[in-house]
């Protein structure tokens, strides 16, 4: 519709309300369809509580690491990073694992030792990963704490 050179959006405004108004109620009910059985099943299936093997430990330090090398890239500043994946591996662990991990046998593990050996994990990924996206006073709290952990393990 074109008016004097110019054209006209009111009448394709009303139409294109009238589409959505009319196709709304059909993709609203399809997502339903679509997510109903997925919200049951989970809802059916157990929790799994076996603990967090040496692999899954791995695949989540790796996550973590990952995170923060690209947070760090992205301006992120370190210890939020640090922070939203820690988080993340800690509900991974209390999530699918309840807490547990295979190489602390079979005690549930408090969240605050959780987080404690998310960020060593993760913080040391990142030192392997991404070496200049972690600030050198963490670097040497690092480095000297593996150093106490070698000396009293041998």
């Amino acid at each position: 519709m074109v008016q004097h050179g110019c054209v006209n959006w009111s009448g394709f405004l009303a139409s294109l309300r009238r589409f959505r108004s009319v196709m709304a109620a059909p993709l609203a009910t399809l997502s339903l369809l679509l997510a109903g059985p997925a919200v049951l099943a989970q809802g059916a299936a157990k929790p799994q509580t076996k603990p967090a093997s040496d692999s899954d430990i791995f695949l989540y330090r790796g996550m973590g690491s990952s995170y923060v090398c690209n947070a760090r890239t992205a301006g992120v500043e370190f210890p939020k990073a640090v922070g939203i994946a820690a988080a993340t591996y800690v509900q991974l662990l209390n999530g699918r694992h309840g807490g547990l991990v295979a190489s602390t046998g079979n005690k549930k593990l408090t969240n605050e030792q959780l987080f404690a050996g998310a960020e060593f994990q993760i913080i040391t990924g990142a030192l392997q990963f991404c070496p200049d996206k972690v600030p050198a006073d963490v670097k040497t709290k690092v480095e000297e704490a593996i150093k106490k952990q070698q000396a009293g393990g041998q």
